[in-house]
């Protein structure tokens, strides 16, 4: 089979950092300011080789009730593909083609992005008392899930090919999951391959999945009669650790099945799951950076004086912030080499580019939304010059809520009580920009859980109570960050100037917003902002003076905070998350 080669990457940055990216993290301490030219980065070197050492994996349940093949066993079966050989199939197979930096471009076909409405967890077994089930988290009966199991199945074993991944969901060797994804097309087998830990081949010699996907062609013909909305099927069965991808070609649904697996179990493990960006300081300080599309979690991360962990998912355990991804799945819209260098220079050759608009030369247009806004690139961490080669490092010493407020009305920092932050991480807020379609302007609150409730199986409050301990016991800082507006609400006022928000992080990870350098508590939200800060105007930092209008001030904090209190309705039945509901906006506990 063609497996992938397991060779010490080799990358020289610049001349006056030859070493960098090959650094143990605590060693780069005397080390000098991280400066990467990606201009001198040798994005063709042979990825870095995993560590070795024996496999710590669990099987989810003992009892598989139902005939899994043996996909490595059936006659077409091409296993763990190195890169090269993966470029050859897809290009033979009509699968794709190369444009500009000899990079592959895929269509995805009908669907461009998740499909959200026709996601599943099998109701069975300890899920059934586990899982928050509600409109994001719908139930499918086992009985259901099984028959869409076995008609993958049996589509998978007629095929002259089929390509198996075989890998794992985690840097940490303590807390990570070893998944097989089988699939039809072998441009998902590159997929993969780029965005999960890639494994050793000794690793691969006694490989057993504790997650099995499965992702092919196959019709669920009955999806009426079995009471699913559509013939389109994500479903995940938690307790035996499969999952199937039906009637979607989007291959973000591999990617986030498996995120939402390690969302349910490492909770129950006292492991926080987090969807979020990480990087780690050259004296080993670790940051965390939670955030919706669009506040900016890419962006910020992208920071070439640390190390990037990883700029999606993460975990949390005992040793510290792991990376749960082996890649990088990054937007494309808009991408610019001035305002993302290292992102734009990641496109290159095993990378794969989704859904991107190219002229006949093969040149890409990242402005082009004809085919859909959320065109994407997947490469692996390696693409990234400062990227962390262990993909862990310490417990944070910051965490970071971004939020891009749309009416103008939060401060663009605020330090949170212990009780501010988890109120904050459950409301998950940011606001979305209207289009002009059907007239609408105003701007849209969205409110998520952990800012990734679309993946989030198990109720806010576990989530909640995980966090609490976390930041407890390593005495974590917790900021809220406003990249939204400021001066009035969006078609009135400014985006936060890029350079003042650069300003707050660096403020925030060098130490230098202190409990006695805040303002008192606004009426409306009960946050505190510093009283000055350098590099940011002082005239922002009190959102109400921005405004020109102060009566239309009131009216859109008020909306604002009306919204968030609407939103807490939901959880405030259960004492713990009532008292949360006080110290947030429209709350009495810290104004006194």
């Amino acid at each position: 089979k063609k497996r992938s080669k397991s060779k010490r990457q080799s990358i020289t940055i610049c001349s006056t950092c030859p070493t960098f990216g090959q650094l143990p993290i605590m060693a780069a301490t005397s080390h000098h300011a991280l400066s990467v030219d990606v201009q001198h980065v040798n994005m063709f070197a042979d990825p870095p080789a995993p560590s070795k050492g024996n496999i710590k994996t669990r099987t989810l349940s003992s009892i598989i009730d139902i005939e899994i093949p043996d996909f490595l066993s059936l006659p077409g079966c091409e296993h763990n593909m190195d890169y090269d050989a993966m470029r050859d199939e897809v290009l033979a197979r009509g699968e794709g083609k190369i444009v500009e930096n000899d990079t592959m471009l895929v269509d995805t076909g009908k669907f461009t992005g998740r499909c959200p409405k026709d996601r599943y967890i099998v109701d069975a077994g300890d899920a059934h008392d586990n899982v928050g089930w509600g409109s994001i988290n719908l139930p499918i009966q086992k009985s259901t899930f099984d028959k869409i199991f076995l008609l993958h199945c049996e589509r998978l074993k007629s095929l002259d090919k089929v390509y198996v991944f075989d890998g794992f969901v985690g840097a940490s060797r303590n807390s990570r999951r070893a998944v097989r994804v089988v699939t039809e097309l072998a441009w998902h087998h590159h997929f993969c391959t780029n965005m999960f830990v890639r494994p050793t081949e000794e690793e691969l010699e006694t490989f057993t999945p504790d997650l099995t996907i499965v992702n092919s062609r196959a019709k669920f013909e009955q999806w009426q009669e079995e009471g699913l909305r559509s013939e389109t099927c994500v479903a995940l069965d938690a307790n035996r650790g499969l999952q199937v991808v039906t009637g979607t070609e989007y291959s973000g649904e591999m990617k986030k099945g498996a995120f939402s697996l390690m969302n349910y179990l490492l909770p129950l493990e006292g492991i926080m799951s987090m969807h979020c960006s990480a990087t780690v300081g050259p004296a080993g300080d670790t940051a965390i950076f939670f955030g919706l599309s669009g506040t900016g979690k890419t962006t910020l991360s992208a920071d070439t004086t640390r190390y990037l962990i990883g700029d999606d998912e993460h975990g949390w355990n005992d040793d510290g912030v792991f990376n749960l991804e082996g890649g990088c799945y990054a937007k494309m819209v808009d991408l610019n080499p001035e305002k993302e260098p290292l992102i734009h220079a990641a496109i290159c050759r095993d990378a794969i580019l989704e859904n991107v608009i190219v002229d006949g030369d093969g040149n890409c247009d990242y402005k082009d939304i004809s085919k859909t806004e959320n065109t994407r690139g997947s490469y692996p961490m390696w693409h990234i010059p400062n990227h962390l080669p262990e993909g862990q490092a310490g417990h944070p010493k910051n965490v970071l809520f971004l939020a891009a407020d749309a009416y103008g009305v939060l401060p663009p920092v605020s330090k949170l009580t212990k009780e501010q932050a988890l109120f904050h991480l459950v409301s998950g807020y940011t606001a979305k920009v209207a289009g002009t379609e059907m007239g609408v302007t105003e701007p849209t609150a969205t409110f998520s859980i952990c800012f990734g409730g679309a993946f989030m199986p198990l109720p806010a409050k576990k989530y909640a109570e995980l966090f609490e301990k976390k930041i407890s016991d390593h005495n974590v800082n917790v900021f809220l960050v406003n990249t939204g507006w400021t001066g009035g609400a969006y078609g009135v006022g400014k985006r936060m100037d890029i350079n003042a928000t650069r300003a707050i992080v660096a403020a925030i990870l060098e130490g230098n917003i202190a409990d006695e350098d805040l303002q008192e508590p606004d009426p409306y939200f009960q946050l505190r902002a510093p009283k000055q800060l350098s590099g940011v105007p002082a005239s922002i930092l009190n959102p109400r003076d921005a405004w020109a209008d102060k009566e239309a001030f009131d009216v859109q904090a008020s909306k604002l905070r009306d919204m968030y209190v609407d939103n807490w309705t939901k959880f405030s039945a259960d004492p713990f998350m009532e008292k949360l509901g006080n110290h947030g906006p429209g709350g009495t506990a810290l104004i006194l």
